[in-house]
């Protein structure tokens, strides 16, 4: 955290040395002091501190400087730092204007010149207004800030983006919050530019892109070596897990996610039946702790970055990214995930990141604490979902289109929805359209047997209806079925076993190998995957004894 700041401004650069000597003598070790000529040039430097947002203690300021007087000086630096203790430096002539300026702008003392000796004249009355300043001072946030509106869905993808990250942020609503107003004049952007984004320097970045944040914050997006021996796509449970196994058996391993580590498993709000953790853990702590992880084993990863092609040249196989770098790997693991289903429903797309959510992030619950929340879909992520926000909102009601929670669902999630007092479940029943000016007010849900229609409040709408493989990367180089989904293994042999054409080595392909040789796939990408965060788990491990098997080929 950083040193407060002892703020002194005289004119006279005799006195100016004197008093910032003296002070940093007696309180350098535990104070910043910094020193100005001008008012106007304090002024300047002040507003980069709030940037900053460092804390100011004291102003130690002379009366009488051309331009701009003490007091006026003053005036103008609380609004910045009101909490800040304020004395004047004084001659004799000028007493009457620091009595009256007590009253103007609530002086705490003002000291006569000249101060000598300092240790009876200066540092006993600076003691007691850093003592009085001490007393009442929180210490603000060392970090990066986030100022933005409630309901914007730019703030929201941003906010989104640092969370999953496991960036730390603080969040300020440009409505409600003094410090959000404050950082907005003093970066002197319109609303219309907002989110604001302020770093940890004092930079900051008016409505960026999660790319644009993330390069400002140094995360890797380009590659490092020539040649990888594993290149894994995807950072959801099945491609860490091989990122970790692969790095610890001593591969060169490349792990590249488009998003955020932990994919859709990532933003669950509480995983229960995973192996070796009794009373559970949310999605957020195993994407952490995994990546901790594969960093302690050297894995590289690139985030947020995506692979948007693929080629295979001989030996190697070849990702082309988004921003036109390529990667070259002996062996690559496609364990992309599924991405959420959109749905066709009026108004969703309008208000989508302003109060409708596909799947919600955790941060989100706080944001609508005592407020009327819906839930779209009836299989265990929606459950988990609907546990972490009734922590939070006065109602949650899941909407589910079948006839029970039973054919998709964990019985032990099932049970706990059911005991949960502050959760509805509504069966048959989907939404038909969302409503609004700039938010989601109302939802409009219709009972799929009875075609009854109700229309209820509601601050916010979370969907968990199902999702989709994102793989048109791969189109022309492996075997995918209808839907999109990865082909491997036996999937792959055709009537009669033949192998699956263009098919260039001698052997069948291995498990959860791909119609080319060395591009495997694991996790919920691949066809007839089982879903879930354990089985891709253990297929991501799975995946890399094969890898080993097909470089000893090579």
């Amino acid at each position: 955290m950083p040193k407060p700041v002892i703020w002194t401004v005289d004119d006279d650069p005799d006195v100016l040395r004197a008093v910032e000597h003296d002070l940093r003598r007696q309180y350098g070790n535990r104070y910043r002091i910094m020193a100005a000529d001008s008012g106007s040039s304090a002024l300047s430097a002040l507003e980069q501190l709030k940037l900053r947002n460092q804390p100011v203690a004291l102003f130690l300021v002379d009366q009488r400087m051309p331009q701009m007087s003490g007091v006026e000086f003053l005036e103008k630096a609380l609004e910045l730092y009101p909490d800040a203790r304020r004395a004047l430096l004084t001659a004799y002539a000028d007493t009457d204007a620091a009595i009256r300026a007590i009253n103007k702008v609530k002086i705490d003392h003002y000291l006569m010149k000249p101060w000598d000796p300092p240790e009876e004249r200066l540092y006993g009355v600076v003691d007691d207004l850093l003592d009085d300043w001490q007393a009442s001072y929180h210490p603000v946030f060392d970090g990066l800030r986030v100022v933005g509106h409630r309901w914007s869905p730019a703030a929201m993808q941003i906010r989104d983006f640092l969370g999953r990250n496991f960036i730390p942020y603080q969040w300020l609503d440009i409505e409600k919050d003094a410090p959000a107003k404050e950082l907005a004049a003093g970066s002197k952007i319109e609303c219309s530019s907002l989110p604001l984004v302020v770093f940890q320097d004092g930079s900051f970045l008016a409505n960026p892109t999660a790319a644009a944040v993330a390069g400002r914050l140094g995360l890797r997006t380009r590659a490092e070596q020539p040649l990888y021996d594993l290149t894994v796509v995807g950072a959801g449970p099945a491609g860490l897990a091989a990122a970790v196994y692969g790095a610890a058996d001593g591969l060169r391993t490349l792990l590249i996610e488009r998003e955020a580590p932990g994919g859709q498993a990532g933003r669950s709000s509480r995983i229960e039946n995973y192996l070796g953790f009794p009373t559970g853990l949310s999605g957020g702590d195993l994407a952490r702790r995994a990546v901790a992880q594969a960093r302690r084993f050297g894995v590289e990863i690139l985030a947020p970055q995506e692979v948007v092609g693929l080629r295979v040249e001989g030996p190697s196989r070849v990702a082309r990214l988004a921003d036109e770098s390529e990667v070259v790997t002996r062996a690559l693991l496609i364990a992309t995930g599924i991405a959420f289903r959109r749905l066709e429903v009026p108004g969703l797309d309008r208000l989508q990141g302003a109060g409708v959510y596909y799947y919600a992030s955790m941060s989100e619950a706080f944001s609508h604490r005592d407020g009327d929340i819906y839930i779209v879909g009836g299989a265990n992520s929606a459950g988990q979902a609907a546990m972490y926000f009734s922590g939070f909102a006065r109602q949650v009601t899941m909407l589910v289109r079948g006839a029970s929670l039973s054919a998709t669902m964990s019985q032990y999630l099932e049970d706990q929805i059911y005991a949960t007092k502050n959760i509805g479940v509504k069966v048959n029943s989907q939404v038909v359209e969302v409503r609004g000016s700039e938010h989601c007010e109302e939802l409009v849900i219709e009972n799929k047997k009875s075609g009854e229609r109700q229309v209820v409040p509601a601050s916010a709408l979370l969907i968990y209806a199902g999702a989709v493989p994102r793989t048109e990367w791969l189109a022309g180089v492996v075997e995918r079925d209808a839907q999109g989904y990865v082909i491997s293994g036996q999937h792959l042999l055709q009537r009669e076993s033949r192998r699956p054409q263009g098919w260039s080595v001698d052997r069948d392909p291995f498990y959860l190998e791909t119609s080319v040789p060395g591009i495997f796939v694991a996790g919920d990408v691949r066809h007839r995957s089982a879903k879930g965060v354990t089985s891709g788990v253990g297929e991501g491990a799975m995946a890399v004894k094969l890898v080993h098997e097909y470089l000893s080929t090579l």
